[in-house]
Order: structure tokens, then C-alpha cells, then sequence
């Protein structure tokens, strides 16, 4: 039992990697798988589905700035990602970094996120593919399914979706059956939803018409479509910028699905290498897949009568292409299958990593003899994600796996700046002598004192600054989101609160800058430290705090369940905290045996017949 004194000791008890010892999982994903996976996870519904309706009721042709700017923000959250997956590769994505970083109870709570974010997203990927399907044989599988059962459709999906259920087991048992297998399976999937994205390019840029981004205010090409007006001023930025960043807000979303890199690490050959570089180029494929369509989008179709549900399919339909149709159903479902893969592929190795570490219940992180692949928890995790998708309306729980993916974006980017301003290797003993008076301090802040090498005080303060930046960036985005309409008008008292609230932040990232840095080598490191981790954080939070407060409450409800499971289970199994209590226990009887040593000595010292 673990005592209220040592509480705070047992929450930031942080778990040694030790890169020597090889994984239990196999290591056969090679760079080109990762960056598959990367793909495959990313580029799915959005660019079938979701490019439409941004561009339709958002930022019209300007969505292409809207997906750029989107891109630079989830580069900037993948380079952090990428940092961590060289520095610690291993399973668990978030939680393995916030392990080793910030302690073991934010490594839970984290962990425990990523399994909600995992379930959700993968419910609603399995959802998407099995309402297309239905679109496309119209609707006859949910006449069918609902002749045998209707259901409340108000809190489930009004009938019970056998087939998103039996995909779910079907993909759950081939990512259960190796790490390789499914990769390959990835691979094709992906491969054929990027000759789809191509075909799309090139055929589509046969039609194109320029005037499509030179559109005037008025409404007389669209009488003919049954259309209303309530459009734009026209040109390419038809909503100005506030509907850029309103698109872009969404775009973002449309990149969420990278971290399943991460979660590969201990299946990755050359992680140290593979991770970084598979996440940057497949977010960089992916912005261009995506800034390529809705160009041909934009510029084959008015902004104003794309289809919502299906803009590619129109798209071909304006132009007279039919036969197309039957080539954008396939690369979708392929999308969603990949898509699907993605989000199915790191649940049971956040699982795994947290059933290993003994935060929750070990058998779920146990191997398969033959193919070292954690088959219980992928079949529980599969089947939870099966069960979801059959029965449940998921429109709602879509905003809780955005809060669960922000939440470990914006975790991972304050442990790049934490390790960054970490006690040097190299630090000499004597230096903990440093002063510690308050006069002191406060100058270490600016750096008054001319310390060239991160000590223990210098650590503190940045980890501090960090987590009061994160503190400050609450209020000043809750501000902004408040006040956006009186900044745009340009309000002198607003705008003068806005400039008190960034400076803050500013001054605090000033003090963070000025700390020294760690002398750990690493093969990939963020550029721009602190400014580009501090800067990914804010848009998270900022994205964070325009979710509904219904939101927040299953947030804080999910939460609370894993909290009883971690008192309850994960502190008395925690593999780190035997490990502690090892170590101490060693050392306790390494020190009698010196004092028994010390003892017999000085014994034979005074009696010489002791030693006969």
C-alpha cells in the first residue's frame, strides 16, 4: 500500500529506457512501411468527403491555404513526434515519451487518452467504410439490418450494423496475425488510394476553368442547381480570412492519424532513423494529396454546388465522366480500409507498452509464442471498437476523440521542451552547490548568472516556465475565441488585452530560451526550440478550447474510470515502482553489508585472534 507521504514520489517516478534491451515485439517494418502506415492512417475520409464540405461552406478555392496552414500545424506537432520516436524507441507512442519525461501518473493519463482516441477513431473509420458501402448498393444493408432489429436512433445508429462489427473483427484478426502481414496489406491499400488521389489529378486538370476562382458575388450560374445565395463575396477567398482559418480549424483534423508511427517504434528496423523521417514525408505526401484535389476540385466545379457527401463522384458527374464513379468508390474504400488499419494498429500497442509496464491488467500486453504480436489486447481492442461501430451514433463522440488527440499533441510538444532543458550528462557533482537564494533565481531566469550547461536549478525553472506556458495559453485562447468579432472590428480596449496576454506568453518563452540546453546528442531534433514545440501547443489548445463543454464531460467521465483502475491496480503492479523498490532494497543491504564489513574489520584490527 502505497502511503499519502510518498504519493508525489510515486506519480513522477519516471521509467528508464534502456537502449540496449531489444524489444519482444519483431522488428520488421521497415522506413517505407512506416511511412505507408503513415499515409494509409491519414489520407482517408477527408479528401473523399470532408475537402468538399470545407470548401463548400468554409473557404471556398482558398481551401488549399486553409489545408497549408493546417499542414504547418501538424508538422509542426509530427516534428516533435519525431524527436521522441528517436529518443525513445518504443511502444506506446505519447505514453512512452510522457513516461520517461513527466512521470508515471501523466503517463497513465495520457495513456489512458489514447485508448479512448484509438477505440473512437478506429468506430468511426469502420462506420464510414460501412455507410459507403450501403450508399453504394443503395441502402439495401440497412434495410435489411433494420427488418431484423430497429434501434433508439437518437443514442445508437438506428439499427445494428452487423458488417462494421465483422470488418472490425475481420481487420483486428490480420493485425493480430503479424506486425508485417498488416503492413503489407497497408501498403496495397495505400497504394491503390494513391492512384485513385492521382487519377483524380490528372483526369480532373483535363476540365479545369479558372474562372471557377474568379467567381463574382452574384448567385445567376447557380439558379440553375436550386441553390440559395448565401455565398461569399466571391474570388478565390470568398469568406476572407476569418474563413480560411475556420477551414483550416477542420483541415486540421484531416491530418490526425501520424502519431501511428510512433506506436510502431518497437516494431520499426532502424527506429531511431525510420520514425522521423517516415513522419515527415508522410504528412508532406499527405498536404499534397490534399492541396492537389481541392485545387482540381475547385477549378472543375463551383465552390457552391459541390456535394457534401461525395464532391469527387459530382465532380466527374459535371464533366459527364460516370464511369469514374465506380474508380472513386473503390480508392474510398481502400481510403477507409487504410484508414482503418491505422487506427487499429496502435491500440494494442499502447496496450501492450501500459500492460507490460503493469499499469493496467498484464494479460492484455501478453505476446503471441509466434507471431509476437499482443493478440489478446488487439482482440479485446477490437472487439470494444466492433461493438462501438455496430451499435452507437459516433457523430457524438467525434469531438472526444479530437480532445484526446489534442491532449497528446500538446503533451508530447511539452516533453521536447522539458528533455531539451534537461540536467546535463556531462554535469559535474560540485555543481549542486549552486546557489539557490531567491535573488539568484530570479536572474537564472534571463540567465543573468552566464550558466553555459543545464543544471538541476536550470531544469527546474524551464520544466516551471513550460508548465505555467501552458497554463497561460488557456486564458489567452479563451479570449480570443470570445473576442474574435470585436479584435476583427478592431477594438482598442480588446486588441490592448489580446497584446498583454501574448506578451506574457512571449516573456515566458524569452525565459525559456534563455536556459541552457542539454549536451544529449540526438539524430533528429526539433529546429527552433522552444518556439516551434510552444507554438504547435497553442494551436492545440486553442483547437482544445472550442469544444463544447457536453465534450468535457465524457472527457472528464473516461478519465475517472481510469483513475479507479490506476489506484485500484496500476500503483501496486507498476513494473517501475518495483523496480524502485528493488533498488532501494539492494542498496539498504549493500550498506549493511559495508557497515558488517566495517565492523568485522575493526574487530580484527583490535583482536587479532578474530581472524583465526
Amino acid at each position: 500500500m502505497v502511503k499519502l507521504g510518498n504519493i508525489l514520489q510515486v506519480f513522477t517516478r519516471k521509467k528508464m529506457i534502456d537502449s540496449t534491451n531489444e524489444s519482444s515485439l519483431t522488428r520488421c517494418l521497415s522506413t517505407l512501411d512506416l511511412t505507408f502506415l503513415g499515409i494509409g492512417s491519414t489520407l482517408g475520409v477527408g479528401i473523399y468527403v470532408l475537402a468538399g464540405s470545407i470548401a463548400h461552406h468554409d473557404s471556398g478555392p482558398a481551401i488549399i491555404i486553409s489545408f497549408a496552414i493546417a499542414a504547418i500545424a501538424s508538422i509542426f506537432a509530427g516534428l516533435c513526434y519525431a524527436e521522441f520516436g528517436a529518443r525513445v524507441p518504443r511502444a506506446g507512442s505519447a505514453y512512452a515519451y510522457c513516461y520517461v519525461t513527466m512521470g508515471e501518473f501523466i503517463a497513465f493519463l495520457i495513456g489512458w487518452i489514447l485508448i479512448l482516441e484509438y477505440v473512437i477513431g478506429a468506430a468511426s473509420v469502420v462506420k464510414g467504410l460501412s455507410t459507403n458501402f450501403d450508399a453504394f448498393i443503395n441502402y439495401k444493408m440497412k434495410a435489411f439490418f433494420e427488418s431484423l432489429q430497429k434501434l433508439d436512433p437518437e443514442y445508437t445508429g438506428g439499427y445494428p450494423d452487423l458488417f462494421a462489427f465483422t470488418v472490425t473483427i475481420i481487420f483486428s484478426l490480420a493485425i493480430a496475425f503479424g506486425a508485417k502481414e498488416s503492413s503489407l496489406l497497408n501498403n496495397f491499400l495505400t497504394i491503390v488510394n494513391l492512384g485513385v488521389v492521382l487519377f483524380v489529378i490528372i483526369v480532373g486538370s483535363i476540365y479545369v476553368k479558372i474562372s471557377n476562382w474568379q467567381i463574382d458575388t452574384g448567385c445567376t450560374e447557380v439558379i440553375k442547381h436550386n441553390v440559395t445565395c448565401e455565398y461569399g463575396r466571391g474570388g478565390f477567398a470568398p469568406y476572407g480570412v476569418v474563413g480560411i482559418i475556420a477551414g483550416a480549424t477542420k483541415c486540421f483534423y484531416c491530418f490526425i492519424g501520424f502519431d501511428c508511427i510512433a506506436t510502431a517504434s518497437e516494431e520499426a528496423r532502424n527506429p531511431k532513423k525510420s520514425i522521423p523521417i517516415s513522419i515527415v514525408a508522410s504528412l508532406t505526401i499527405v498536404f499534397l494529396a490534399y492541396c492537389a484535389v481541392s485545387s482540381v476540385m475547385t477549378l472543375v466545379v463551383d465552390y457552391r454546388v459541390l456535394n457534401d457527401d461525395s464532391p469527387l463522384p459530382a465532380m466527374f458527374e459535371s464533366v459527364q465522366l460516370y464511369w469514374a464513379k465506380n474508380i472513386i468508390f473503390a480508392g474510398s474504400m481502400c481510403a477507409i480500409g487504410a484508414s482503418l488499419l491505422g487506427s487499429l494498429f496502435p491500440l494494442p500497442r499502447v496496450i501492450y507498452a501500459m500492460a507490460s509496464d503493469g499499469l493496467i491488467f498484464k494479460f492484455m500486453g501478453k505476446l503471441h509464442p509466434k507471431f509476437q504480436t499482443p493478440v489478446i489486447g488487439t482482440l479485446i481492442a477490437g472487439l470494444i471498437t466492433g461493438i462501438l461501430s455496430g451499435i452507437l451514433n459516433l457523430n457524438q463522440l467525434s469531438s472526444l476523440m479530437s480532445l484526446g488527440v489534442l491532449s497528446a499533441y500538446s503533451t508530447v510538444a511539452s516533453c521536447v521542451l522539458i528533455l531539451r532543458y534537461k540536467e546535463c550528462e556531462t554535469f559535474e557533482k560540485r555543481d549542486d552547490r549552486e546557489p539557490r537564494t531567491v535573488i539568484y533565481i530570479v536572474k537564472q531566469l534571463l540567465n543573468l548568472n552566464n550558466t553555459t550547461r543545464s543544471t538541476k536549478l536550470t531544469s527546474q525553472i524551464a520544466s516551471s516556465l513550460v508548465f505555467l506556458y501552458i497554463l497561460s495559453c488557456i486564458p489567452t485562447t479563451l479570449f480570443i475565441i470570445n473576442s474574435s468579432q470585436h479584435i476583427l472590428n478592431g477594438s482598442f480596449s480588446t486588441i490592448g488585452v489580446l497584446v498583454a496576454f501574448i506578451s506574457i506568453l512571449v516573456l515566458i518563452l524569452i525565459c525559456i530560451y534563455r536556459q541552457p540546453v542539454s549536451d544529449k546528442k540526438l539524430l533528429f531534433s526539433v529546429p527552433l526550440v522552444p518556439f516551434l514545440p510552444a507554438f504547435s501547443i497553442f494551436i492545440n489548445v486553442s483547437l482544445m478550447m472550442t469544444l463544447e463543454a457536453k465534450v468535457w464531460y465524457l472527457f472528464t467521465a473516461w478519465l475517472s474510470i481510469g483513475l479507479v483502475i490506476y489506484f485500484l491496480y496500476g500503483i501496486k503492479n507498476s513494473r517501475c515502482g518495483s523496480q524502485l523498490t528493488n533498488l532501494i532494497s539492494e542498496k539498504n543491504q549493500n550498506n549493511k553489508r559495508n557497515v558488517q564489513q566495517e565492523i568485522n574489520n575493526g574487530m580484527a584490527y583490535n583482536n587479532p585472534s578474530f581472524v583465526e
